[in-house]
């Protein structure tokens, strides 16, 4: 594990070695913003469903290398876990400010 952070819902979400190393090798724009991602599930601005089951989508404006930082957790393992990070200039859909 390299860091834990509670998003507003009290749940406990570990950012792990496996998934810090699935977003830089996909998105390299990532490096040396962990703390954004960790940010954007603490204290998002949007959430939603994310089309698979068992995980959730996390924005959060102004944070990382771009407009959004977008984050996805899977909730199917305890303690859950950051699968997939990016930054965006897009607005999420359904996001209204």
């Amino acid at each position: 594990m390299i860091a834990s952070v509670t998003d507003p819902d009290g749940r406990r979400i570990v950012l792990d070695v496996v998934g810090w190393q699935h977003i830089l090798d996909n998105h390299p724009e990532m490096a040396g913003h962990q703390s954004a991602v960790l940010a954007t599930i603490r204290a998002p601005d949007y959430r939603r469903a994310d089309p698979r089951p068992g995980r959730e989508r996390y924005y959060r404006r102004g944070v990382g290398p771009s407009r959004w930082c977008f984050a996805v957790v899977d909730f199917s393992s305890v303690p859950a876990r950051v699968v997939t990070a990016f930054a965006t200039r897009r607005d999420p859909d359904g996001w209204r400010p």
